[in-house]
């Protein structure tokens, strides 16, 4: 009788078991990605290299994750989960142990790469794990609470890359990533159930290998035109080119995904007004909020004059309250519904871009820290409630590749986010003929580069308010109706 009680148990909180398994890996994941980039300035140094060549070890990163989420995530659907999540998980670990015995740059990206592939895989189908695991009336919940698990990796990054990187070496930030992950495959081959999670796998003859290829090519072309690696001119022939190319192939992939039967991505999705209007809430909302992520570090040390330690602080409290709200926000929008959350959630994102905008070298590191508490506490209360409206609208069958899709939103809009604000603050200086790269800012005594980058700071956080308010509007129009 004992046993059957302590079975019964097992079975109630088979949930939040699968939960804290698939969130170890998770957080290693995110945490790679907040770390390293600390660690750019030692790894340059290490191979004699320029900054602008180890950004490769970023770049390859973001190139990988955007062009195969898609692919990679449908390919869920045919394997199964958690087959899919363990391999992705081993992918992580043989990419970590290569760069943390690289000998060379080429040889460091090289294992990147691998660590991309791994990572995207997980990203891919964590959340399709967690919506496919929890009861109907808890999915909100979980969706919350892995978002947490984000927040934790991101405000982990800034926090331990100093103390890790001066004390052991920048090789180390690989171990650490990679521990956890090795325990999250253990429990994952222990603990994880391919029935219990919802999978429905397909055959392998269904999978779009074509839209596939396909979307690998048009996602590259796209990220490397938004993140314009090379520094090609607007009117530069090979940037005209790879912009065509990028239109051909996006064309090329929406005719042939609305003539197969098997789509990587339905695209008849779009008909249902829940799912138009959460997509372009979310693609609206990242491209709100990556300014923040991108430009505060470098305002707080490049004008106020604090160091690593300090704005990883400041880093990690925007993330905390991220979590924190992240945590209530997906659980009771179960309740309450998401509109009301991803609503409040836009409006604390739009006061905290509008408070940005106002910050100049005499603000107070205090303001600093409440204002981007406020923007943690916003994009915790939106992201749980908006995924979770997003996937209500789908089949359970779609959940991989609907989940693999909303992180490819969610990438793509970061990354157009980052490059229009950094667009906007160079193109201002540019304008006024000064010509500097955003990281030496702080190295130069001319009054003339502080004026003009405030103008474009101003401008930039001003012109993500504006599109805050569109996403506004659009998690208005989300409701939750049958499709």
């Amino acid at each position: 009788m004992l046993n059957k009680n302590k079975k019964n148990t097992l079975n109630d909180n088979y949930h939040w078991i699968v939960f804290y398994t698939v969130a170890i890996a998770l957080f290693a994941m995110v945490l790679d990605f907040s770390i390293v980039i600390l660690a750019l300035p030692t790894i340059a140094d290490q191979f004699e290299v320029s900054l602008k060549a180890v950004s490769w070890v970023i770049i390859s990163s973001s190139l990988i994750t955007s062009a195969f989420m898609l692919p990679l995530g449908a390919i869920s659907d045919v394997i199964g989960r958690k087959k899919f999540h363990i391999s992705g998980m081993v992918f992580f670990v043989l990419g970590a142990i290569l760069c943390y015995t690289s000998t060379s740059l080429e040889h460091l990206v090289f294992g990147r790469i691998i660590m991309a592939i791994g990572s995207t895989m997980g990203q891919s189908v964590v959340f399709a794990i967690i919506v496919g695991v929890f009861p109907k009336d808890q999915k909100g919940k979980g969706l919350g609470m892995i978002t947490t698990a984000v927040s934790i990796g991101a405000a982990s990054g800034p926090l331990f890359a100093g103390p890790i990187i001066n004390i052991f070496g920048w090789r180390e930030i690989f171990l650490v990533t990679a521990v956890p992950t090795l325990i999250g495959i253990i429990f994952a081959a222990k603990i994880l159930d391919e029935k219990k999670l919802g999978s429905t796998v397909r055959e392998i003859k269904s999978y779009d290998f074509i839209g596939s290829f396909v979307s690998i090519i048009f996602l590259s072309l796209l990220v490397i035109v938004i993140s314009n690696p090379f520094s090609y001119s607007i009117t530069n022939i090979e940037f005209i080119i790879m912009i065509f190319f990028t239109l051909v192939f996006f064309g090329f992939y929406i005719f042939w995904e609305l003539r197969i039967d098997n789509p990587m991505i339905d695209l008849g999705l779009f008909k249902f007004a829940t799912f138009r209007w959460s997509t372009l809430t979310r693609f609206l909302g990242f491209i709100a909020s990556a300014p923040a992520f991108l430009l505060v570090p470098i305002f707080v040390q490049s004008f106020m004059g604090y160091d690593e330690t300090a704005t990883g602080l400041l880093v990690f409290f925007g993330a905390f309250f991220m979590g924190f709200s992240s945590q209530f926000s997906g659980r009771l929008s179960d309740k309450y519904g998401f509109r009301k959350f991803t609503s409040l959630g836009m409006i604390f994102i739009i006061i905290s871009n509008l408070s940005f905008s106002f910050f100049s070298q005499d603000t107070s590191i205090f303001i600093v820290l409440l204002v981007l508490i406020i923007n943690g506490f916003g994009m915790g209360l939106w992201m749980a409630p908006n995924m979770s409206a997003t996937l209500a609208s789908v089949l359970p069958s779609q959940y991989g590749s609907t989940s693999a899709f909303l992180n490819l939103v969610r990438n793509t809009a970061t990354v157009i986010g980052q490059a229009i604000s950094t667009a906007i603050i160079t193109g201002i200086m540019l304008s006024n003929n000064i010509n500097v790269q955003l990281s030496e800012i702080s190295d130069s005594i001319n009054p003339d580069i502080s004026l003009t980058f405030n103008q474009g700071w101003d401008l930039s956080f001003k012109f993500s308010a504006c599109v805050a308010i569109l996403a506004l509007f659009g998690s208005y129009k989300t409701r939750k109706i049958k499709n």
